[in-house]
């Protein structure tokens, strides 16, 4: 069978410029091990007829150009193509296209540099090559005489680095774009729990790290990731992802790759997943028709719109016609052989179509800078200007045309400013159907028509999850390395869950807020404190204004009968001072009442603290005067002479009211009483109060309380004086009262903190006044009153002389 050549114009077309181009017409797709460097020979390669297509674009693109009268119209362009089939290995084309400049003359002979002078500063710049490998072996040589590299197909984010590739252009969207678009797409169906299978090469690699960066403060979790090539073994891979449940799988890897992928899905039965393709494969032709391609589940793509090329399909008609067979020794006229005898025009047109428009405005791109640089317009171009690749480079950069209705723009990194993705899906009939966008320019637009989408889960588009979500009000423990694997936990009292916010912590209510137990918010707490309107108040209130009366009654009918004996055995002027006393306590229970201030908080506790102190002190004098009167007289004369002398009872009021008085000041000035929200008894309610600080104001009540031990042991021991005449039982009796009324009090304040515990404070402040006033007062107050007759000298001193008579017996 005679060899099928192509004719020397495919790949060279003379021209006043060269534009190199780079295609992958045949791929190696096996390591190449030599023992010599040596060209790797394309002609024996696999054959691919997507990047025919695209060569054949290059080409049309230039005698399109050509035939033009607007751009470059008396400047014809031409071509030097080699078929980059191999991503490392093939130099030499790439040696021999650089040469066109002049600037690289590695296997060109010092006679025959004479001859090629007139080519030799024509090339201008280079569309191509496809993939990010062979961009990055290549691009070196090119940038480092700043000659402009268009690319179509490398989409590596290394090339943004313009440190790095200053010359390197691309007219296809970089893969964190790419990217974008399949985690819009996981994220619009909810799915968290991803696979992530890259090709073992450039562009996979820098597809997966862009990934795992993009999903970091996503709910999206790789679950598994995994590099794909020849030496895979499939059935493991799909074992492992079987294995953690993983429905959602993206393919970030080159066609060939993805397809010996999903072929061996189809042989391993593998079953209901969700396959996302990138662009390089997502518009293939040959798989969704492939036998048993839809028991795998459904496939999702990522893909360049197609953009129809007028005129192109005539082009190919026209050029494989004139496709014809020649004998070896006509390879002479051919820089490259192509074994496309079998190839059709139909079979070029109806190949997958990705990448096409790239190839075919790079070639634009370079022609538009050209007609820039050489000044073209009104019919012709100004030759005299010395064409230098930079120059062209320099005009690149600043493209701004519309071609085919798209703008053709490039951003500071040389990647396009144009363009948008297809959503595709690939239905029942093995085609590629459009059901959503995703545009950039000018706000970033995203849609999915989820409706156009035949699941094959049961009709229903499938979840993806390493734990199912959490109920409302529940919070996610991470439960492993993945925060997609969790154990959901209830949200306590006083905490909410915002979901959109962080799903993962339990926020704390604020102070003034309140949640029950899995919430997804607070309230506002209501606050509580008891008005002077409240009934209990009012009550209260009017009891220490009936008090306040009281003492002064007393007082008034104390004094008018000042010199009776019931006056001075209850203690002559000492009633005045401790009934005196006894309305200033009482001025405390006003000040429990409305929201509490820092003045309201001293009134709290400065006077009863203070003058139930003096009124304390008062009976203990009294209750020590009453058993020095009747007991220590009689066996110690000189103690109660000298009591008497010197006044000892107002000198120990004196010394209990001054020490109780510096205490208090100490106090104030260092732990001011203050307003207290007590927000820990009830989660739903603030209860206002005053907080007193038991540490400093200990001095105070342990001074209090000393008296009244010192109270109740002498007026205990005076408990047998005679009934008419025993003040002692009395104080007795008003001091278990108050200790009654403190102990009722504590036990209250133990079990309850709500709003009426200030009540409950100042019905304890008055019951203490109170006990003194009815259970030591009130009975002298009878006697004047209704008996009058025990109150006369005769009858006290005859219970007196009865009582002695007792004791000497």
């Amino acid at each position: 069978m005679a060899q099928c050549t192509v004719q020397a114009s495919e790949f060279h077309l003379e021209g006043d410029f060269l534009i190199g181009g780079l295609f992958d017409i045949h791929h190696v797709s096996t390591p190449v091990y030599q023992d010599r460097p040596e060209a790797i020979d394309c002609i024996s390669q696999p054959f691919l007829l997507p990047h025919y297509r695209r060569f054949q674009l290059m080409r049309f693109a230039v005698q399109e150009i050509n035939n033009s009268t607007k751009l470059l119209p008396d400047v014809s362009l031409g071509y030097e193509i080699f078929d980059h089939c191999t991503d490392t290995h093939t130099f030499p084309g790439i040696l021999n296209l650089i040469s066109v400049n002049g600037l690289i003359q590695p296997w060109g002979d010092p006679h025959k540099q004479q001859a090629h002078k007139s080519n030799m500063s024509k090339g201008i710049a280079v569309v191509g090559p496809f993939t990010s490998t062979q961009a990055l072996a290549v691009a070196p040589l090119f940038m480092v005489n700043l000659i402009a590299m268009v690319s179509y197909g490398s989409s590596s984010s290394v090339f943004s680095q313009k440190g790095i590739f200053p010359s390197f252009l691309r007219t296809v969207h970089p893969n964190k774009e790419a990217i974008e678009v399949i985690v819009n797409i996981v994220q619009h169906f909810n799915w968290r729990w991803v696979a992530f299978l890259n090709g073992n090469e450039d562009f996979g690699k820098d597809g997966l790290e862009l990934f795992i960066k993009r999903i970091k403060d996503t709910e999206i979790c790789l679950a598994y990731a995994q590099r794909v090539d020849d030496n895979t073994n499939f059935s493991q891979m799909f074992k492992e992802i079987e294995a953690q449940k993983i429905n959602i799988i993206i393919v970030f890897a080159p066609k060939i790759t993805a397809e010996a992928l999903i072929k061996s899905a189809i042989q391993l039965n593998i079953t209901n997943k969700v396959w996302i393709a990138e662009d390089g494969w997502a518009l293939d032709k040959r798989l969704p028709k492939e036998k048993g391609i839809k028991n795998i589940g459904t496939v999702l793509g990522v893909a360049q719109p197609v953009v129809p090329i007028p005129g192109f399909s005539d082009f190919i008609y026209s050029s494989q016609s004139q496709t014809h067979c020649k004998n070896a020794k006509e390879n002479m006229f051919c820089n490259q052989v192509c074994n496309c005898s079998s190839l059709s025009a139909e079979d070029v047109i109806a190949v997958d179509p990705s990448f096409s428009f790239p190839v075919y405005s790079a070639v634009y791109a370079i022609a538009n800078a050209l007609h820039n640089v050489l000044r073209c317009g009104a019919g012709k171009c100004n030759r005299n200007i010395t064409v230098y690749p930079h120059i062209v480079l320099a005009e690149l950069k600043k493209s701004n045309f519309t071609l085919l209705n798209q703008s053709i723009k490039f951003d500071d990194y040389g990647d396009p400013k144009y363009g948008s993705y297809s959503i595709v899906f690939w239905n029942n009939s093995g085609d590629a159907e459009e059901i959503g966008f995703y545009h950039f320019l000018p706000l970033v637009n995203f849609f999915i028509n989820s409706t156009k989408i035949q699941w094959k889960s049961n009709g229903e588009a499938p979840t993806s999850l390493c734990s199912p979500e959490c109920p409302v009000g529940y919070a996610k423990k991470q439960n492993g390395p993945h925060k997609c694997c969790f154990k959901c936990e209830i949200c306590l009292t006083r905490t909410y869950i915002n979901s959109t916010e962080d799903p993962y912590s339990c926020i704390d209510c604020k102070e003034t807020e309140w949640s029950a137990a899995g919430s997804t918010s607070c309230k506002l707490r209501l606050v509580e404190y008891i008005p002077f309107t409240d009934s209990g108040a009012i009550l209260i209130m009017l009891g220490a204004c009936a008090l306040m009366a009281l003492t002064l009654a007393m007082s008034v009918l104390f004094a008018i009968n000042y010199n009776t004996p019931v006056v001075r055995s209850a203690g002559g002027p000492m009633c005045f001072l401790i009934l005196g006393c006894h309305s200033l306590c009482s001025l405390s229970v006003f000040f429990y009442f409305d929201k509490p201030t820092l003045s309201f908080c001293i009134m709290r506790f400065l006077p009863f603290l203070l003058f139930y102190t003096v009124c304390v002190a008062c009976f203990v004098v009294r209750s020590f005067q009453i058993v020095c009167i009747f007991k220590m007289a009689v066996k110690f004369p000189k103690v109660h002479s000298w009591w008497m002398k010197y006044h000892g009872q107002w000198l120990v009021i004196t010394v209990a009211f001054v020490t109780q008085a510096l205490l208090l000041l100490f106090n104030y000035c260092y732990a001011t009483p203050k307003p207290y929200n007590e927000t820990v008894w009830y989660p739903d309610k603030i209860i206002l109060g005053c907080e007193i600080n038991l540490n400093v104001s200990s001095a105070s009540l342990i001074v209090l309380l000393s008296l009244c031990s010192l109270c109740f042991i002498f007026s205990y021991m005076g408990k047998d004086l005679p009934k008419n005449y025993n003040e002692a039982k009395a104080i007795t009796f008003c001091l278990l009262l108050l200790i009654l009324t403190w102990i009722i009090f504590a036990t209250v304040y133990v079990l309850y903190r709500g709003k009426y515990i200030q009540t409950i404070y100042a019905l304890a402040v008055l019951s203490s006044l109170y006990s003194f006033l009815m259970w030591y007062f009130f009975p002298k107050c009878y006697i004047i009153i209704f008996q009058p007759h025990k109150n006369t000298q005769q009858y006290f001193q005859g219970l007196i002389q009865n009582y002695t008579k007792t004791i000497s017996q």
